[in-house]
């Protein structure tokens, strides 16, 4: 058994979205209010893409346990380094529309700015604290387990496994 062309392509998605949130979420975060414009933009893209990436990884999910994965893909570490990000894969975005339903100014939350995303809290600025910490915390965290992960990768590769390979062209 192999990783099948959707499985393939769904990694290769999520990764990059990831990293572009991230570094978008980072982006965002530092421009200054005179720039609100592109604040609020970069905002609603932050938001949006985390929608998206919390969709691909529930499909990703739905194929891991329908086909399973190929054999001898590492043992328990690789196993527990892919729960760790799947859970904050998934956690993350949650954590993201919780906050921003949570902010105090209310701002609506809408998928690339066409379709309306209702918020199922209320504005609450201690909630939105934490969740705002945590959100934070987590993009860390998550970036590590990404930074954890794609040098393992490299490491097998190198050691001569065809894991890069099958997962960038099949087996």
């Amino acid at each position: 058994m192999s990783w099948s062309r959707a499985q393939r392509r769904l990694h290769w998605w999520v990764a990059g979205l990831v990293l572009f949130s991230a570094a978008l979420g980072f982006w965002m975060v530092a421009l200054p209010f005179s720039a609100l414009a592109a604040k609020f933009l970069g905002y609603q893209l932050h938001k949006s893409l985390g929608i998206i990436v919390f969709a691909l990884v529930l499909w990703r999910l739905v194929l891991r346990l329908t086909r399973g994965r190929p054999k001898g893909e590492g043992g328990w570490p690789a196993a527990a380094g892919h729960a760790a990000l799947y859970a904050l894969l998934l956690a993350m975005p949650v954590v993201g529309y919780l906050m921003a339903a949570s902010a105090p100014g209310a701002v609506e939350t809408t998928l690339f700015l066409v379709i309306p995303v209702p918020h199922v809290v209320g504005p609450d600025a201690a909630r939105f604290a934490v969740l705002q910490w945590v959100h934070w915390a987590g993009a860390v965290l998550l970036l590590t387990l990404v930074a954890g992960h794609v040098a393992m990768a490299i490491r097998h590769h190198r050691a001569g496994s065809a894991i890069l390979t099958r997962l960038w062209r099949g087996s």
